[in-house]
């Protein structure tokens, strides 16, 4: 947990990355929530955990005039939240849906959470919000 963080976000469902959501992603409302209430964390759990993979970008589909669709970018906005200091943990279980090698692909600075290991101590929060 950071120093400054009393809510914890607990992100459990993956969006497809469809249009409709081009300009905000979960994680990117999240480093809104970050800025404004002066520090959050976050946890990545189920189909979410895939957004603390290093990927190369996807390639945006292409409009019907031939012109590129912006799309959302998780990653993008994981990254933000890491840079700007909020905890970011995935659960090391639900990396197994994204192969055998998903933990050490995961973006700089994300954590593995583990029963074993480091994870957020939910009974230090505040709050808890689920996504």
């Amino acid at each position: 947990m950071t120093t400054a963080s009393t809510t914890l976000l607990v992100v459990e469902r993956a969006h497809r990355g469809a249009v409709e959501t081009q300009f905000s992603d979960e994680l990117y409302f999240a480093h809104a929530l970050h800025r404004q209430s002066g520090g959050l964390d976050v946890l990545l759990r189920g189909p979410a955990a895939g957004y603390a993979l290093d990927t190369d970008p996807l390639p945006a589909p292409t409009g019907s005039r031939g012109t590129a669709l912006p799309l959302a970018d998780p990653r993008r906005s994981l990254r933000t939240l890491l840079a700007e200091g909020a905890g970011v943990w995935v659960e090391r279980a639900d990396l197994a849906a994204f192969g055998a090698g998903a933990p050490a692909r995961l973006v700089p600075g994300v954590r593995l959470a583990t029963q074993e290991d480091e994870a957020p101590d939910w009974s230090a929060y505040d709050r808890i919000w689920f996504f």
